[in-house]
């Protein structure tokens, strides 16, 4: 069997999945809340171990990659960002690999595309646009990204523009300090505020800035506390802070999603962001997924990475089970 045909069977053979609704939420319980234990060198032992023992080779790594991609949020959330960038980063988010590509691993009729595509607010209007017809959703960061500190209702208005300008999916952030000062009354209804100003045309992901939460305790508190305030997806950071994704953080993030399935029925989304840039990271975050929440949080659905950068790898890879050879990386433009 050649190549291609292998890597296309394996990418096709899915699980059921669950059909992706929104979180309703629930009422504050403190005492959950306040149960949220973490033990840190637990944590890290069990990361240390699940990326020492997962591997995958070959075509089962390529139809890994392929489905890296379609879990990816392409982004763009630069100083310097402008509308041209905005378009061609949407132009690769139709076309994520080269048409060469594409056929030598033998995935035309997948369609494939990335998961959606991420940019400030004043690009969400381009970016449809640029997109109509794909079906992929534009996300927009809002809230006062990256820090959160604006007035709430400054923030609320950022939410409410966003999604009439087209915006499918709201990237909030929360306000850290009420983390670090376990203020969870206001918390959950400050993100409760957002997911209602967001309306039932636009799912919510509440970016937790899991490097400014000082401890793993703190990232599985907020991660309950958004939740039931009916966060669709919790995400670990806005990409900048100073520590971005890690793996020990993303271990506390799903289990606290496996814990709020369990317990309410709710399937939550999950987004690591920052600093993400290899295919073998990609690969580990995935082990995790399947490890602690199983087949279906290996679906854009359910599962993201806010990881422009790591495409250009990933390509690479690709073209490399492909053809035995690597590109440069200058090969994969971005945008």
């Amino acid at each position: 069997m050649g190549k291609e045909i292998e890597v296309g069977e394996r990418l096709r053979a899915r699980d059921a999945e669950p059909e992706w609704g929104t979180n309703p939420g629930m009422v504050l319980d403190l005492d959950w809340v306040k149960s949220v234990a973490a033990n840190t060198s637990a944590i890290e032992r069990r990361v240390q171990t699940l990326t020492a023992r997962r591997t995958v080779k070959k075509e089962w790594q390529a139809a890994w990659l392929l489905k890296a991609i379609g879990c990816m949020d392409l982004t763009t959330l630069s100083g310097d960002d402008t509308a041209e960038r905005v378009r061609r980063l949407c132009a690769k988010a139709r076309q994520p690999l080269k048409a060469e590509l594409v056929k030598a691993l033998g995935i035309d009729e997948l369609g494939l595309t990335v998961g959606a595509v991420c940019v400030y607010h004043m690009f969400v209007k381009t970016a449809v646009k640029a997109l109509e017809g794909s079906g992929i959703p534009v996300a927009a960061v809002s809230t006062g990204f990256p820090a959160g500190l604006s007035p709430l209702a400054e923030r609320v208005a950022e939410i409410k523009l966003s999604v009439e300008a087209g915006a499918r999916e709201i990237d909030i952030v929360i306000e850290r300090g009420l983390v670090l000062s376990g203020q969870w009354q206001t918390l959950y209804d400050e993100i409760a505020t957002f997911k209602q100003a967001c309306g039932p045309g636009a799912h919510m992901k509440a970016i937790l800035g899991t490097g400014d939460l000082m401890t793993l305790r703190n990232v599985g508190r907020a991660s309950v506390v958004a939740m039931m305030a009916g966060a669709d997806f919790i995400k670990t950071s806005t990409g900048k802070e100073a520590v971005n994704a890690t793996l020990p953080v993303s271990l506390v993030m799903a289990r606290a999603v496996r814990e709020y399935f369990q317990r309410t029925g709710v399937a939550v989304g999950f987004k690591p962001a920052g600093g993400i840039r290899t295919a073998k990271q990609a690969l580990e975050w995935m082990f995790l997924m399947k490890e602690e929440l199983g087949r279906p949080w290996l679906e854009p659905e359910l599962f993201r990475f806010g990881a422009s950068g790591m495409l250009t790898d990933i390509e690479r890879q690709l073209e490399h089970f492909a053809t035995g050879r690597y590109a440069a990386a200058y090969r994969q433009p971005l945008a």
